[in-house]
């Protein structure tokens, strides 16, 4: 999960943010409302129906709801990202995002911004100011993530975050003496950026839950999460807050209730949910994560079945939580084991990937971009050398534009199940998850697609 960059990438990478920070760029909002906005802004609530296996399924009820043309999809920004190069660099990759704008995420602390409170009532915004100028000159919907804390808050000193710290301790969870300390820092992290409507809380229970064999501190978590939420609508009522950001492991075998042919998902992830969701104080919306290969890195039954799990969590969410939007932070489909794809062979699989949230309204996905400054990077949105946008970032655009929350879908199927199909109005989408070329027919057409082929197709 957001935990795969290890302690001494932390230091690095919050060296090159540091560098860069005092950069500043005249921002630019940019708005956009192409076909798929209007259609969502106009078309009636969608009956969501699963193609996935090439059979129509029973449909769902209607999504929450969401603000009309809500893109559903975005990123979140990580150890490195446009404003770590130069300023041209960041207005190459800012124009390229603001022809789709989409939604963006960024941590206060750690994942390319320094600590922002190294002394108690002292400040420090010029990485978070240089994250959320570079989503502002790119038109995005900004996110933030109220994590991680400063070291004094967590048994540390004050003072700047020492290297050794970025390497052990930044995933420490605050000590409860200091929960209302950082839901203080939380409070004028909104303040600061009222810009800002979505907040989410914590990070998949970093500190709260050190082994996952084990039952995680969901009642510390739940404790800290009503602190900043009181917190944080106290200076901005307008706020949206969500939590709990946990992630859905899973094993291939077990008896919880939440289970698929994808495997079965951890009781103690259960356990953390249902009581943090009978404790809270509120939210407006609900965070999760999650992978479908097993925490043993399996991919079961393989690597397309086992995306089935993004709809059975988000299907099982939506169930218990009412009207509540549900939100994916993070979500990996490629085990973290040394298993190597070929480029088209991974992108059909985030392709289907993501396929599976939209046919099970889920409201929000953010890609947890693994921006590197320079050299190869095997799921970047945009090249570290020049800027320009890479399949990836491709991808996600192109869901932007045709699959925002809230656009109806179309129970179109393909005669070749091996091929899979979403499709609303005005365009179709189709995945071949084989390795060998396919001829299918699909809504009265007949497409030839070569191994992994992901095509996109005017109706």
């Amino acid at each position: 999960m957001s935990s795969r960059i290890g302690g001494s990438m932390w230091r690095r990478l919050g060296r090159l943010t540091a560098t860069v920070a005092g950069i500043t760029v005249t921002a630019l909002t940019v708005a956009s409302c192409g076909p798929a906005e209007q259609a969502a802004q106009q078309a009636p609530p969608p009956q969501e129906t699963s193609t996935a296996r090439g059979e129509q399924a029973s449909p769902m009820a209607a999504p929450p709801k969401v603000e009309a043309g809500w893109p559903r999809w975005g990123f979140t920004h990580t150890g490195v990202s446009a404003n770590n190069v130069t300023p041209e660099f960041e207005q190459a990759v800012a124009g390229s995002l603001a022809r789709t704008p989409m939604l963006q995420n960024q941590h206060i602390m750690g994942f390319g911004a320094l600590n922002p409170e190294p002394y108690p009532g002292r400040f420090y915004w010029e990485d978070l100011d240089s994250r959320l100028n570079l989503m502002k000159q790119s038109g995005a919907t900004p996110v933030i993530t109220l994590c991680c804390a400063p070291d004094w808050m967590k048994g540390g000193p004050q003072g700047p975050t020492e290297d050794s710290a970025w390497d052990e301790h930044l995933e420490d969870a605050p000590y409860p003496k200091h929960f209302d300390d950082f839901a203080r820092l939380a409070a004028e992290v909104a303040r600061r950026y009222g810009d800002v409507k979505y907040f989410m809380v914590w990070n998949e229970f970093k500190g709260f839950w050190p082994d996952h064999a084990k039952p995680a501190d969901y009642k510390g978590y739940t404790e800290m999460y009503n602190k900043v939420y009181d917190a944080v609508k106290q200076v901005r009522p307008d706020a949206q807050v969500g939590g709990p950001y946990l992630g859905f492991d899973s094993n291939r075998d077990g008896k919880t209730e939440l289970r698929g042919d994808w495997g079965v998902v951890n009781q103690n992830v259960l356990d953390a949910f249902d009581y943090w969701y009978e404790h809270k104080k509120g939210a407006d919306f609900v965070v999760v994560d999650g992978a479908s290969p097993t925490d043993a890195h399996e991919l079961v039954p393989d690597e397309f079945g086992a995306l089935s799990k993004f709809a059975d969590v988000t299907e099982w969410l939506r169930k218990k939580t009412g009207d509540l939007p549900i939100w994916w932070s993070e979500w990996y489909f490629q085990p973290e084991d040394g298993t190597e794809w070929a480029e088209p062979h991974r992108l059909a699989v985030q392709a289907a990937s993501m396929m599976e949230f939209a046919r099970s309204g889920a409201a929000t996905a953010l890609y947890w971009n693994p921006q590197v400054k320079d050299g190869p990077c095997q799921g970047c949105l945009w090249d570290p050398r020049t800027g320009a946008e890479m399949p990836t970032g491709r991808l996600v655009a192109e869901f932007t534009k045709w699959f925002p929350a809230g656009v109806r879908l179309d129970p179109v199927t393909s005669s070749d199940p091996k091929v899979r199909v979403l499709a609303q109005p005005e365009q179709l989408l189709l995945v071949n998850t084989t390795d060998g070329a396919v001829t299918t027919t699909v809504d009265g057409q007949e497409f030839a697609l070569q191994p992994y082929e992901i095509r996109w197709s005017g109706r």
